[in-house]
């Protein structure tokens, strides 16, 4: 069974110190993570918020990145990606040793906020051991156990919001005419139309909270 965690660590235990103090309005949120044949751990990774032309002076010279290249800019965000290094050994190790899977990051000044997955409860251990052993500190703000397939698992789906959201999307649902209503789609998984709009309320909520925000400290 997998295990999701999300922790905050102080951004001088993890990645871009010196970047996001030198730019301490920007926003850094890690769009995915690669790792290469020859075990290279390369983010990609969004930055917004503030003076992009001080924060990436400094981002060169951060000595957590290295092979920096400008991929995208979107409405002032610009897409990146990099190389982790050395100093960021304890994320590295749950990646490639552990397999463990980073579902979303966001970085600011002081901290960073962290969603992984672990295969099991072994191996958070072993990150939790790793972390102690090296004097990395973090504060963990909410574990979960997964049962769900992992598609579902990563967007905190339940099978019954998956499988509806799903076919709304092959039935039409979301297209512009509509192809069939939400009374039709409610007919044909035997259930009424407000047990499914619950469904639909609950797989968009989980489904935004997911991937577009992650739990704050100060929020718990």
């Amino acid at each position: 069974m997998s295990i999701v965690a999300e922790f905050s660590v102080r951004s001088d235990d993890f990645a871009l110190y010196h970047a996001l103090t030198a730019a301490p309005k920007m926003i850094v949120e890690i769009e995915r993570v690669v790792a290469t044949m020859e075990d290279r751990v390369m983010p990609y990774f969004w930055v917004s918020g503030g003076d992009h032309a001080e924060f990436e002076t400094a981002f060169r010279e951060d000595e957590s990145v290295r092979n920096i290249a400008e991929i995208d800019e979107v409405e002032g965000a610009r897409l990146y990606r990099a190389e982790w290094t050395r100093n960021v050994e304890s994320i590295v190790y749950a990646y490639v040793e552990l397999g463990a899977t980073i579902l979303h990051a966001i970085g600011r000044a002081k901290f960073w906020e962290l969603r992984m997955r672990f295969d099991d409860r072994d191996s958070l251990s072993q990150f939790q051991r790793y972390c102690a052993e090296n004097e990395i500190a973090f504060e963990l703000t909410q574990l979960k156990e997964q049962e769900q397939p992992m598609a579902s698992a990563q967007y905190d789906l339940t099978p019954k919001q998956r499988e509806t959201l799903l076919t709304a999307l092959e039935e039409g649902y979301y297209d512009v005419p509509q192809e069939v209503t939400m009374s039709e789609l409610a007919d044909r998984f035997g259930v009424s139309q407000q047990a499914l709009s619950k469904r639909f309320h609950g797989g968009h909520k989980n489904l935004i909270r997911s991937t577009l925000t992650i739990s704050h400290p100060d929020d718990e």
